[in-house]
């Protein structure tokens, strides 16, 4: 099983996310350069936090152009396992691989704390190590983490369970104080159509470790090694 997470200028949390595969799920991994097309016959394709390309015209919208994500939108077109979290969230609807879009937080200030979601589906590659209705402690750290689509998206996200997180408090309840960005339907992580790619705004990889102050984040990874060891 190999990872692979993305670079680009900008990303910040790339290191973040090769040390949580690699020092604590104990796997394989290889960083992949934004100007290369070769995904080194990874199993997993991480999009990593950050700013990519400064966040320039908006987040996600230069990324989205890279030569490594043309290899990456072949890769999950064909079932590969893709995680994109918070800036990589961004650059993933960007990139029309999941749905609608992250716009400016409301109240238009950088939010950077712990927050408490809700697991939504636990029958996903991302999410198998949790229970439904489980409660995850997991950091944010955005400017852009408003998640927006229209209402026949919406429906079509909840009606076929592609809602994977939500803001919730510490009990799950969904509620508007919960909600740290403003987000539609507090929304903190999505699924494709086809199950295999995940956006989240929430920094698992921020929590994955007791130093940190909370593993809760460690389960996406568990997840996914799970998912991949079970194929």
């Amino acid at each position: 099983m190999k990872f692979g997470v993305i670079i680009f200028p900008g990303s910040n949390c790339d290191h973040d996310a090769y040390w949580t595969v690699q020092q604590v799920a104990k796997q394989t991994v290889t960083f992949l350069w934004h100007e290369s097309h070769d995904l080194e016959n990874c199993d997993v394709i991480i999009v990593p936090g950050g700013f990519a390309y400064g966040d320039y015209l908006r987040t996600g919208a230069i990324a989205k152009l890279s030569p490594v994500m043309q290899s990456v939108r072949r890769f999950a077109g064909g079932g590969g396992l893709v995680l994109g979290i918070c800036n990589g969230f961004q650059i993933l609807c960007e990139s029309g691989l999941l749905p609608g879009a992250l716009m400016r937080n409301v109240g238009l200030k950088y939010v950077c704390k712990p927050v408490h979601v809700r697991v939504e589906n636990a029958d996903t590659p991302f999410t198998n190590a949790c229970r439904k209705g489980e409660v995850l402690s997991i950091p944010i750290g955005h400017m852009e983490g408003n998640y927006f689509c229209d209402g026949e998206t919406l429906e079509e996200l909840n009606r076929h369970n592609r809602v994977v997180f939500r803001y919730s408090t510490p009990s799950g309840d969904i509620t508007q104080t919960a909600n740290p960005n403003g987000s539609l339907d507090n929304i903190a992580g999505i699924l494709s159509p086809g199950g295999n790619i995940v956006g989240m705004m929430p920094h698992p990889e921020r929590s994955a470790e007791p130093e940190l102050g909370c593993t809760d984040g460690f389960k996406v990874f568990q997840s996914v090694v799970g998912a991949m060891s079970a194929k």
